[in-house]
């Protein structure tokens, strides 16, 4: 079994599910992406991004192969939320978690 690092991200923000519908739409055209109400998913070549919307709350996570693809991954996630959520300056830190 291939071991597979994970990393999360819980930005505040009263327009969670606003930002996670654009990042999906924004990507479905390219990617195989899924999005509903409250939760989201993006299937990048280099790992999987899912969201999930809490009140407040975009809550990110992000699973790759390597701290590589891992690192490549948040990065993309992070540059385009901010660019769709610039007027609220959205602050994405990620935690990584232990390979599984």
């Amino acid at each position: 079994m291939d071991a597979t690092l994970t990393s999360a991200a819980r930005v505040a923000t009263p327009m969670a599910q606003r930002y996670m519908t654009q990042l999906c739409k924004h990507f479905e055209h390219r990617l195989p992406a899924r999005y509903g109400a409250t939760e989201g998913s993006i299937e990048f070549p280099t790992g999987t991004c899912r969201m999930e919307v809490q009140p407040d709350l975009l809550i990110l996570h992000a699973e790759a192969k390597d701290a590589e693809a891992l690192a490549q991954l948040e990065s993309v996630v992070a540059r385009h939320l901010e660019r769709f959520a610039f007027r609220d300056k959205p602050e994405i830190a990620w935690t990584r978690s232990a390979a599984r």
